[in-house]
């Protein structure tokens, strides 16, 4: 079997990436993790958004009357790689290109994509998703925002936790109780709610970087239309795990990977022990290039999950194993560059020693939560053995 790209599809990524060297630089490393809100970056970031809708890649396979281009799904795979290999800053509108949009294809009613889908379409709309709760993690079915009915609206009481870029976003993507006697799965419904909505507080939260990334949203007696839920009431679960299949399935995590191993063999070749080149240690290349075929097995994986997508087949299982693997290998990367530099990756790049500008260490510290976010490895364990494996549940 042959899986190259086709003539038409090389010159496409070829295209995509004289774009981006065109916009970017070419000596683009990507936004620091610890400052991609800031003020001086988010004009940017915006600007970018702007010329990619211009180009009509933000939506590249979505239907003609949702705003896209009805263009092959690996033409949007291929995008999609390009993206996050160059790092190019997209996460403004990739929430609702990648989750939101395709979830409100599925479940939305006509009023609802007609009302969301061109916003998304157009770069206009920013979205942030408010599953996670500060009791309710992992076990997200637990979740307690509360959405109790009134007249032609819900008023929603809580609080959501970890919401990244809340303070940035134009809506709300989330998931609230409307029933809290059913049983945990049940009794969930989803909503899109406009964050100007009167009683929404955006509360900061420092992370390590002491950078203001995450954010607690609280919400007190907070009107949101019924119009705006998405699929049926109490039935928002299901709703959920679809947009976490299409979160977990992307290529782009591999193809995040591979930029960092490469810059991973640099530091190797960079970094010398008694006059060698770290890179000439066997145990080191040995290492490097075992997690090269790891990434590769992984990619495939993702290929075979956007081959899924393509053919209107919802990945679960499969996307579970993108997910975790994808996640793992990038923490291992890190983990081995910061063996490779040792106390200098620890600096920031205010230091002339720091690797990278110190990103190095940035994202050593930014990849440990790689496999808690989106769902952690172990809940993606329990899907590939319950779903794909057919085992008990315990």
């Amino acid at each position: 079997m042959d899986f190259k790209f086709t003539d038409e599809q090389e010159a496409f990524r070829q295209e995509i990436r004289d774009f981006l060297k065109e916009n970017l630089g070419d000596e683009w490393r990507g936004i620091d993790p610890d400052s991609y809100f800031h003020d001086e970056n988010w004009p940017h970031i915006r600007e970018l958004t702007s010329k990619l809708v211009d180009k009509g890649w933000l939506t590249l396979a979505w239907p003609e009357e949702y705003g896209g281009q009805a263009r092959p799904h690996i033409e949007q795979m291929i995008y999609s790689e390009e993206m996050a290999y160059f790092r190019a800053p997209t996460r403004d509108a990739s929430m609702g290109t990648d989750l939101v949009g395709p979830t409100v294809m599925i479940f939305g009613t006509e009023e609802q994509k007609a009302e969301y889908l061109p916003r998304i379409a157009d770069g206009t709309a920013v979205y942030c998703q408010g599953f996670s709760e500060p009791e309710s993690g992992s076990d997200l079915a637990s979740l307690q925002l509360r959405a109790v009915e009134d007249g032609d609206d819900y008023i929603l009481n809580g609080s959501k936790i970890w919401t990244s870029g809340a303070h940035r976003a134009s809506h709300f993507y989330l998931m609230a109780r409307t029933d809290p006697d059913a049983p945990k799965h049940r009794g969930i419904s989803v909503f899109i709610l406009d964050m100007d909505t009167p009683g929404i507080e955006v509360r900061p939260i420092i992370n390590m970087f002491d950078v203001h990334y995450f954010n607690q949203v609280f919400f007190e007696n907070v009107r949101v239309p019924k119009r705006n839920m998405i699929g049926e009431k109490n039935r928002g679960w299901y709703v959920a795990a679809t947009t976490l299949d299409f979160e977990r399935s992307g290529v782009a995590r591999y193809a995040s990977n591979q930029r960092a191993l490469e810059e991973l063999a640099e530091l190797a070749r960079e970094t010398q022990v008694n006059g060698r080149p770290l890179a000439e240690d066997p145990v080191i290349r040995n290492r490097i290039a075992g997690l090269y075929v790891s990434n590769e097995a992984g990619r495939s994986i993702a290929y075979n999950v956007g081959w899924m997508q393509s053919h209107g087949l919802v990945p679960n299982r499969e996307a579970s194993v993108s997910k975790m693997m994808g996640s793992e290998i990038s923490q291992k990367i890190r983990e081995l560059g910061m063996r490779i530099a040792g106390l200098y990756g620890t600096l920031d790049k205010g230091s002339k020693w720091a690797y990278f500008d110190g990103r190095l260490g940035l994202e050593w510290m930014d990849s440990i939560s790689l496999t808690i976010r989106g769902g952690t490895s172990e809940i993606q364990r329990n899907i590939i053995a319950t779903r794909g494996l057919g085992l008990p549940r315990g």
